[in-house]
């Protein structure tokens, strides 16, 4: 996953990184709150309801989800 600095630019997602997650594993101290998942394969994007980070979906979809 990429690390997003500019909180106005997506975060881009591919299947290795799944299940999403936010904050993301290495994340600052000072970026973290409540662990929440994100169903980011449903449209191809996701908002964390915490900080607002916008998630999206780029490559192949992984086999075996609906």
């Amino acid at each position: 996953m990429v690390e997003n600095t500019d909180k106005t630019q997506a975060v881009a997602i591919s299947a290795k990184d799944l299940p999403l997650h936010c904050p993301p594993p290495g994340a600052p101290l000072w970026a973290r709150h409540p662990r929440v998942f994100l169903d980011i394969l449903k449209t191809g994007e996701a908002v964390c309801p915490y900080c607002s980070a916008h998630y999206v979906f780029a490559g192949e979809r992984p086999k075996g989800h609906h």
